[in-house]
């Protein structure tokens, strides 16, 4: 049963996101959760209570998880909170001494196209970077995010807003920035003027 188990949670778990570290792969998973159960007619399996979920830097945190199977065997999970908390995953970036990681009152996970959605406060972290909003959709292969704030349950309160901080690029970046003093040339269209351009 432990063996089936690790065996259809392994998809989901592989790649959180397209800068997971290549090496988890090759790591064990542990699952723990208060009751597993397993229904292999329904290709369905749900571990609840104080569910933990590790495979090398990966870490996923929540108080029920179901994972469903569908007849490709792709399986789509989801991970959902207890009681006012969060659900929650971790992963190191490959490569770099920085972690992604996220909470969200619901997280998704699809094997098939690799997208993670977060539902309802959600937010995440890739290195310094942060984005937070109601609902946050990651596609982990074209490395896009969406972002919706959602809607105020009170209509006097000011619309939901999305929130993102973006650090500016260090040394060791890949973008360089435009060397100091030099002229920087604008080509515009035909109907832009240009100030002193003569």
């Amino acid at each position: 049963m432990n063996t089936r188990l690790a065996t259809f949670t392994l998809c989901l778990l592989i790649s959180l996101t397209a800068h997971a570290e290549r090496a988890d792969r090759d790591k064990p998973m542990l699952v723990e959760a208060n009751r597993v159960s397993i229904d292999d007619a329904k290709k369905i399996q749900i571990l609840e209570g104080d569910v933990l979920i590790t495979k090398g830097t990966m870490i996923l945190k929540a108080d029920r998880v179901v994972i469903r199977e569908d007849q490709y065997g792709f399986q789509k999970g989801t991970a959902f909170s207890g009681k006012g908390g969060l659900a929650r995953f971790r992963q190191k970036r490959d490569g770099k001494e920085e972690y992604v990681e996220g909470e969200g009152e619901r997280i998704e996970y699809n094997t098939n196209n690799e997208v993670l959605e977060l539902f309802h406060r959600a937010w995440v972290k890739s290195g310094e970077d942060q984005v937070r909003g109601d609902y946050i959709w990651y596609d982990a292969v074209s490395e896009k995010y969406l972002v919706t704030a959602g809607e105020t349950r009170d209509p006097k309160a000011p619309p939901g807003r999305v929130r993102v901080v973006i650090q500016p690029k260090g040394k060791d970046s890949d973008v360089k920035p435009a060397p100091r003093g030099e002229r920087l040339e604008l080509k515009g269209s035909g109907n832009l003027v240009l100030p002193n351009a003569q």
